[in-house]
């Protein structure tokens, strides 16, 4: 039988002050906050690449430091994981053995045979991604006949076509785009010290097949899309010169108009490294303006420490920022709330008013006024961090005394585009609408399953939340009315839901109970008790909950148990919370974990990858999270058991 643990008011304060300065001290002079956004060996290691590719000397050290990141995030086994302590994963294990034998690691080196051992066990680098293969082909490794398809004449195909850029996600696009440049001209890399990985093959690479299936494809579709493919490469060489030339043009302009200057192309590392070999294989120079904004976007990527370096998927401000602002506005003291306007206010003018993105091919008559991920991303905003920065404004809004409400006209242009942009099924997605043609995970290129964004329940949640914390109701509210909709199909058996941009179930469930209850939903009707049903039955021993990235398996048939991460049991006990559950013993059980794990400087150890890129593809370790969610569950259990009406409030 478990106790219930109390917890002494004077003792929560203290946690909750600790953690608070803690953050507090992370801001920046200008008032945001952004923290490091790590993912695994796989951008690292294609970062070394790519200046081997462009034949760069190695001036300040950095890939010694990455060297030793990479040495240190090998398992045991040999191989590389795609999470902390996860399992071998093929291509991010290939990549990072040819980063390190490209830095300079001999092949007899101890960790070295270890890893190519590892990766001949599981077949060999014959076997990796398409997105792998494309890498190996651009090094003469492999030849280009080993990668899917994709003329550059993609470009040019109307709307109506099965296959059009617009009908993939926006990550996809901006990385297909200046890719399609390169398999065209199918450029090879300088690689100045001629490094070759043939040992990493069961047979010599120039015998080596195509890839196969991909578990989420289904037979059918993928063998039309295979001869699909063998039509495309016979045809290919006919394809007239100037339609190809239209093309590159095309793609190039389409670059180009999205460069954001020293932000890169889609503000991502991957199409921001397709966009620089796109221009280095079209003969720019390296003093062109685009050039040398698309190269230092990539560098602004990196994080070098005193022994260790590694590169950054993207950089997180929007998201960080917003979220720090929601924690410090539950803690409510005097200066948290001062500094959490400050942040509001740097975010303010980073709304995106005056650019219609790639979003506007679906919803032509939809205004803009979301915000981006990144510093700056503008044919790229974000719904989810267009929704928590809304809610947070409106928040800090409520807060003002006397004098016109604060944000009013950026709260009102955020709620109208993402009005504007609910999906047909009653949810959202993170950067389009009705981002659904299903059939093109089946193309080969799409090996990953993540070439589409379709309405989930997290965002779906996100967007009622906010839309309930700004007033609607659902009897009123159409809107309102097919979001709930949408979530009540959406739930599974078992009382929780899929959590597409956090791992997974947990963060989902949480998301969906704050914006369930927040929309007005009776906290003991059915959807929401079996949801707190399914957090409570999960919660591990030591009082906290821990979800890894196995969740996301297409087998998934239920709960695993997990180590408890800091991240992970806030969002529980948030959710909890948000269905009245704060008395409950599951939540001071919660509570007493997040105490007791925290250190002496305030803060929360977590390791673990606990945040989402791409379902079994890309996972993300925001080293935010673990320095505001847990401060968040804290201050939030603080204000509801001092009877504060925190809960009025859609997160």
């Amino acid at each position: 039988m478990m106790l219930t643990p109390k917890v002494p008011n004077a003792e929560l304060e203290r946690s909750i002050e600790l953690a608070s300065k803690v953050l507090l001290d992370c801001q920046q002079p200008d008032g945001h906050w952004v923290f490091e956004l790590e993912v695994d060996a796989t951008i690292p290691a294609e970062y070394v690449l790519l200046k081997h590719y462009l034949g760069e000397r190695d001036e300040l050290g950095i890939e010694s430091k990455i060297a030793g990141y990479l040495r240190r995030t090998q398992r045991a086994g040999g191989g590389w994981p795609l999470v902390y302590n996860g399992v071998f994963d093929l291509s991010a294990s290939v990549k990072a053995y040819f980063a390190l034998k490209m830095i300079g690691d001999r092949p007899d080196a101890e960790h070295m045979k270890r890893a190519c051992q590892a990766i001949l066990d599981h077949g060999g680098a014959a076997r990796t991604n398409a997105f792998t293969r494309v890498l190996l082909a651009l090094y003469g490794i492999l030849g280009w006949s080993n990668v899917p398809a994709m003329p550059v004449e993609i470009m040019l195909l109307p709307t109506w076509f099965p296959f059009h850029l617009s009908k993939i996600s926006y990550w996809a696009r901006t990385t297909i785009v200046p890719l399609l440049v390169l398999q065209a001209l199918k450029p090879k890399a300088r690689n100045p010290r001629g490094v070759r990985i043939d040992e990493l093959f069961l047979d010599p690479p120039e015998t080596a097949r195509r890839g196969s299936k991909a578990p989420h494809q289904t037979w059918r579709w993928f063998l039309l899309f295979e001869a699909i493919d063998a039509v495309l490469r016979a045809a290919e060489p006919l394809f007239p010169k100037a339609s190809r030339q239209r093309a590159i043009e095309k793609a190039v302009a389409f670059v180009r108009e999205r460069l954001n200057g020293q932000h890169g192309l889609g503000a991502i590392f991957p199409p921001m490294a397709n966009s620089v070999m796109m221009f280095d294989v079209l003969g720019y120079p390296k003093d062109h303006p685009d050039v040398k904004m698309a190269r230092a976007s990539i560098d602004k990527l990196l994080v070098i420490k005193q022994e260790e370096a590694y590169c950054q998927p993207c950089l997180s401000p929007v998201w960080d920022t917003a979220l720090t602002c929601q924690t410090l506005l539950e803690v409510g003291s005097e200066r948290a709330v001062t500094e959490a306007v400050r942040g509001l206010r740097w975010l303010e003018p980073l709304q995106v008013l005056d650019v219609v993105g790639d979003w506007g091919e679906r919803r032509p008559h939809v205004r803009p006024g979301g915000w981006p991920f990144q510093y700056v991303n503008p044919y790229y905003v974000d719904l989810d961090d267009t929704a928590v920065v809304v809610m947070a404004m409106d928040r800090a809004a409520k807060l003002a005394e006397t004098g016109r409400p604060q944000f009013h006209d950026a709260i009102a242009r955020g709620r109208e585009w993402i009005v504007g942009m609910q999906c047909r099924n009653g949810g959202w997605a993170a950067f389009d609408a009705d981002n659904t043609c299903y059939y093109l995970n089946n193309i080969p290129f799409a090996d990953h399953g993540a070439l589409l964004d379709p309405p989930t329940p997290d965002l779906a949640a996100r967007c009622l939340s906010m839309l309930a914390q700004l007033g609607e109701r659902p009897e009123s509210s159409a809107v309102m009315g097919r979001a709930i909709e949408f979530l009540r199909r959406e739930q599974r058996p078992e009382g929780c839901w899929f959590g597409r941009w956090g791992m997974n179930y947990i963060y989902g469930t949480w998301s969906a109970l704050c914006a369930l209850t927040a929309a007005g939903i009776d906290p003991m009707s059915s959807m929401v008790r079996r949801a707190v049903g399914w957090l409570t039955s999960i919660q591990n021993p030591d009082g906290g909950w821990g979800e890894d990235a196995t969740s996301y398996r297409l087998d998934y048939r239920g709960h695993e148990t997990a180590p408890s991460t800091a991240s992970q049991t806030a969002w529980a006990l948030l959710g909890l919370m948000a269905a009245g559950e704060v008395h409950c013993p599951a939540a001071a059980r919660g509570i007493s974990y997040l105490r007791r794990t925290q250190t002496e400087d305030g803060l929360w150890a977590e390791e673990r990858h606990t945040a989402t890129g791409f379902p079994r593809v890309l996972y993300l370790r925001y080293h935010g999270y673990p320095k505001f969610f847990p401060l968040w569950a804290l201050a939030r259990y603080r204000n509801l058991k001092n009877a504060h009406e925190s809960q009025l409030f859609g997160m």
